[in-house]
Formats: C-alpha cells, sequence, structure tokens
C-alpha cells in the first residue's frame, strides 16, 4: 500500500467522467486505451497509485531532478507559504531579489539579469520580446527545436505539424537544419535585418539529438559576426541534467540569452526565468513595465529556487548526474548489444538524458506501456514518436539503477517481437 496516501484513493470512474466530461475527451480516451494508472502522491523518486502501486519516475519531461518532495525545498516552500505565498506586485519582493542573485551565480559569464516566469513557454516568449527590443527584426530557429506551444514560442518551434493550424498568427522564422553552422551563416548573410538567433544545445523533444562538437563555438563566432542575438533555450539540458550546470558549458559558449526552467524548483512549484547580461536586459531596465507577469517570481516559486539551488550545491548533484549518466549509457548500451539490437535501437544520451530511438513510433509506445507495467515511468517525444527518453534524478540509489535496466529488457522482450 501507499504510504504516503492519507486522502480517499480518487474513484477511477469518476476521474475518467470528468476527465471526458471537463477536460479533454481526446485524452481521456488515451488513458483509456493505455490503462493509464490514476497519480496519488509522490515521495523521492517513486510515484504511487490510487491503488498503492509504487512506480520508479525516470520520466517527469526533466521537471524532477531532485525527485518528488525534496525535504529542504518543501520546508522551504512551506515557510514561505506561511509567511507571504503571493507578492503585492507594487513593493519590493525580497525573495525574488535573492532567488535571483542565487541563479546568475550559477550561469555562465556575464548572464547576471534574472526575469521570472511560470513555464518554459513564457521564457521563450520574454527572451524574444528582449531580442525584439535589441533590434531583432528577424528570427532564425532549427528543424526539430521545440521552445513551447504559445504562439510567439510555437513560431520558433520547429514542427510543422504544431505551427501549421495557426499559420496567419505566428510571426515569421526562417528555420535551418540543427548542426549545421553552415546553413546558419548562409542565412545570417542574407540579409542586412538584425538577427535572433534561438536554439537548444541538445534537440531532447526531438529524440535527444546531440549537435557535433564545435556547433555551439560556431554559431557563437557567426552571432558575434552578424551581429546576430543568440538565444540558447537551456529548458530541458540545464540544471545539471547533463553532467553540466548548462549543456553550453561543454564548449563554454556564453549566450546572450538562457532560458531556463523544468528543474529550476526542485519538482514543487512551477517557475522558469530568462536570464540575460546587463546590455541585452537594458531595454527591460528602462522600462521595468514593457513585460511583466502577475504570477512570475511569486514568493513561493522564489523559495523553491533558493533551495533547489542550495541542494544542487550541498549534494553535488551535477557531479553525480555525469557520474550516473555514464553509467546508465554504459549499462544500457551493453543490454542492447547483448539483445542483438544495437543497430535497431539507437540510444543517445548526455547525462541523465537519454533517448532510445525505435524502428517506429508504434514500437515506441508499445515500450511506454510495457514500462508502465514494470512500474516505471518515462517520457514520450513530442517532435519524434519513435523515441522513448528517460530523464531520471541522479538522486537514484544503485538499487534504483538495477531496477531502471531490468525494466527496460523486460519491457523490450515484450515491445520487440523477435526477441
Amino acid at each position: 500500500m501507499n504510504p504516503l496516501l492519507t486522502e480517499p484513493a480518487a474513484d477511477a470512474a469518476q476521474v475518467d467522467q470528468y476527465f471526458r466530461q471537463h477536460v479533454n475527451s481526446g485524452y481521456a480516451r488515451l488513458a483509456s486505451l493505455m490503462n493509464l494508472p490514476i497519480e496519488q502522491s509522490s515521495h523521492g523518486v517513486y510515484i504511487y497509485d490510487s491503488q498503492g502501486r509504487k512506480y520508479l519516475d525516470a520520466g517527469g519531461y526533466g521537471v524532477f531532478f531532485l525527485g518528488h518532495g525534496h525535504p529542504v525545498v518543501v520546508a522551504a516552500v512551506t515557510r514561505q507559504l506561511q509567511q507571504n505565498a503571493l507578492a503585492s506586485k507594487l513593493l519590493l519582493n525580497p525573495q525574488q531579489a535573492f532567488a535571483a542573485q542565487a541563479l546568475a551565480a550559477h550561469c555562465p559569464g556575464n548572464l547576471d539579469y534574472v526575469f521570472f516566469c511560470n513555464s518554459g513557454a513564457e521564457a521563450t516568449e520574454a527572451g524574444l520580446k528582449l531580442a525584439r527590443l535589441n533590434g531583432c527584426r528577424r528570427t532564425l530557429s532549427t528543424l526539430g527545436g521545440f521552445h513551447g506551444k504559445t504562439l510567439g514560442a510555437l513560431a520558433v518551434t520547429g514542427r510543422e505539424s504544431y505551427r501549421e493550424p495557426f499559420s496567419g498568427l505566428l510571426s515569421e522564422s526562417t528555420f535551418v537544419p540543427f548542426g549545421d553552422s553552415a546553413a546558419l551563416e548562409q542565412q545570417l548573410r542574407a540579409s542586412p535585418d538584425k538577427a535572433c538567433v534561438i536554439l537548444e544545445p541538445i534537440q531532447a523533444e526531438a529524440g535527444v539529438i546531440l549537435a557535433p562538437p564545435g556547433y555551439l563555438t560556431r554559431v557563437r563566432a557567426l552571432c558575434d559576426q552578424y551581429d546576430a542575438v543568440l538565444i540558447i533555450d537551456e529548458i530541458q539540458s540545464g540544471m545539471g541534467r547533463t553532467g553540466h550546470w548548462w549543456a553550453c558549458d561543454q564548449e563554454q559558449v556564453v549566450p546572450d540569452i538562457m532560458l531556463v526552467g523544468k528543474s529550476l524548483s526542485g519538482g514543487c512549484v512551477p517557475v522558469s526565468a530568462m536570464v540575460a547580461s546587463a546590455a541585452i536586459y537594458a531595454p527591460f531596465n528602462r522600462n521595468p513595465t514593457v513585460h511583466t507577469s502577475t504570477f512570475g517570481a511569486n514568493p513561493l516559486a522564489m523559495a523553491a529556487v533558493q533551495a533547489t539551488l542550495q541542494v544542487m550545491v550541498q549534494e553535488d548533484l551535477v557531479e553525480r548526474a555525469r557520474l550516473m549518466g555514464q553509467d546508465l549509457h554504459a549499462r544500457f548500451s551493453a543490454l542492447l548489444q547483448q539483445r542483438g539490437l544495437a543497430e535497431r535501437v539507437k540510444l543517445r544520451s548526455a547525462g541523465l538524458l537519454l533517448g532510445f530511438e525505435f524502428s517506429d513510433a508504434s514500437v515506441a509506445a508499445n515500450m511506454v506501456m510495457a514500462l508502465i507495467e514494470q512500474q516505471i515511468i518515462v517520457c514520450h517525444s513530442l517532435n519524434d514518436h519513435r523515441v522513448v527518453r528517460l530523464t531520471p534524478s541522479p538522486l537514484l540509489t544503485a538499487q534504483d539503477c538495477n531496477r531502471l535496466i531490468e525494466g527496460f529488457a523486460h519491457a523490450l522482450t515484450t515491445s520487440i517481437p523477435s526477441l
């Protein structure tokens, strides 16, 4: 049974009915087809369903780097909830100042100014607006990239199926192949208008697509050469996920604007951020009301940010992510080799961001369902349905890692008929 279940378990039939009538009938049908359990509570690296079953969480789309309910973060948020949950937005919010200083201290180079938001898409919107205020009149992005689904973020998201229904409402963007610096240079050279270049250092939603060595360095040099503003989206790849504080640290690249999110609040409350250099942030400093958010930088989220950064340093989670990522990559590679699948299932990883590309989307979907049956939670990939992703916490124990490997091995057997 679930030791954390203090409230009555949700009634499955009622949840299904209300989802169909008031939330999203399509998702309810999909959940029924996949026989998805009802999430009831969570603790550490585990999620519990309404029947008390315990699931190892290797999913969460990058949010739960600290697991669920880390005691330091929960204590900080609880204290703040009892003191001042939401700010007036007129008086100075001290938690916002402390959280901004704490985050900036871990950001690359001269990224000193922080604008806090509530979601990754909002951080993208803030970054694009700031680039516009810095004179950018066109935007260059990458095919396969994912930056969110609000209209501004969607305009630079490199998947046509998401953009097409809203054509005519989106601003114009030019897309170049990810990892192709020559194509980027061609576009930068093609127009005298100042450009904003936005990209992920690793395309997570595209299936953990890794850039070729030197790509980010070359992009930075091209942006300097053509006076373009470089936005690096570290929403999923940042905050230690790849075994570095930021994926761009691997090439010591400092963007003009960096987007942060996912695990920034320790998995407790929604928060994201746009971070920029003083020179780039100047338009926001000149006009503090040019871009605002009612719930952005609320004291609860700011307390969570400070506690999360504290835990990451004190528990050395970035280094733990690097070492655990190396170990898991080696063990998964050995598993695929042993099963004769090394050529059929492509493994790509950076730290604790792992992607398994299968032959088609149906096999990947079968893997997700088989892993749920093994009581393991993973992620699908929005921009490539053939890819199953793992984004586990570095707080997994050796026993947890063994369970993950064993469960994955069993799921391979049931999902790929020839095994």
